[in-house]
């Protein structure tokens, strides 16, 4: 089946820009799990091919829809973000690319398994839980495996995530899948939450510092102005921004927010692919000034 997409949409970038860890490529498609299913895409006349299955079309498109935020109006979030040059030549270099909408659950604990790692490690991190504990979903010949539930992870022991091979992020994973089984956080209710109030809930839980949780936020929990700082969006700020100023993460953070707006986050996703894609580079001509308060001058 075709499904149709409002304003331009990149797949391979938006499916392959560290923003979710289990699409794998293969003869120019994409192939994962969604919703119970097994999921295969690829750019098509018209939108987007779709192969899949057990569940049926509609459940399939609809899901799909959500997920990949096909029905946003991305020019207008272009045209709020479009705030310097730099934004706006990676915005015109990976034209398309969405910013998720992924399972509140799924997206946490990838980001745990995130903590001082690469891609390629959390994929497979993310990808031993599944083959470990997951419901396996058989579709065509093809076999993968449901993310584990909270409950389902909140059973295993520290060591046994740890074998395969979380490392000191198992403690975190286990204990944290306790807690979201307990109800102690209600990652659905989030959504409706405000800012402060999701960050303050997500940062009660073991391994979940201030930018897990913006990535949570901005990739599960409809907060367009989280903006998560990691190394390469650590760099591309420094390097490109604050003329030699120096700020430390959170600071950076604030700074970001109030300077790239109600779409920081999509700002965020576009400059992090493009300085971890592109490698370093030197500050435009245009780059700007955190003023005393926290605002750009520019």
């Amino acid at each position: 089946m075709i499904i149709g997409h409002t304003g331009p949409f990149n797949l391979s970038s938006t499916l392959s820009s560290g923003q979710a860890f289990r699409w794998r490529e293969e003869s120019g498609w994409f192939q994962g799990v969604l919703a119970g299913s097994v999921v295969r895409l690829r750019a098509a006349p018209g939108g987007l091919e779709v192969q899949g299955g057990p569940d049926d079309e509609p459940t399939l498109t609809h899901a799909l829809r959500d997920y990949l935020c096909l029905d946003l109006d991305v020019e207008s979030v272009y045209e709020a973000m479009s705030v310097d040059d730099r934004l706006r030549a990676s915005i015109a270099r990976y034209r398309g690319m969405r910013v998720l909408r992924q399972d509140p659950w799924e997206c946490l604990v990838s980001f745990i398994c995130s903590s001082a790692s690469n891609i390629p490690r959390i994929t497979k991190n993310v990808n031993s839980i599944c083959e470990a504990y997951g419901r396996p979903i058989e579709w065509n010949g093809h076999r993968a495996h449901a993310f584990p539930s909270p409950a389902e992870l909140a059973e295993c022991a520290p060591a046994a995530l740890r074998a395969l091979g979380l490392g000191y992020r198992a403690e975190y994973v286990a204990s944290t899948a306790r807690a979201i089984a307990a109800g102690e956080v209600d990652l659905l209710a989030l959504r409706h939450a405000p800012y402060e109030t999701t960050l303050q809930a997500l940062t009660s839980l073991d391994g979940v510092g201030d930018k897990v949780a913006n990535c949570v936020m901005l990739c599960s929990l409809d907060k367009p102005t989280a903006f998560p700082v990691d190394t390469w969006i650590d760099k591309a700020i420094h390097e490109w921004y604050l003329d030699g100023k120096k700020l430390n993460r959170k600071n950076m953070r604030l700074w970001a927010m109030s300077y790239f707006g109600q779409y920081a986050g999509y700002a965020n996703h576009y400059l992090f692919h493009d300085r971890r894609l592109r490698g370093a580079k030197k500050p435009t001509p245009h780059a700007v000034s955190p003023s005393l308060d926290g605002k750009g001058l520019g």
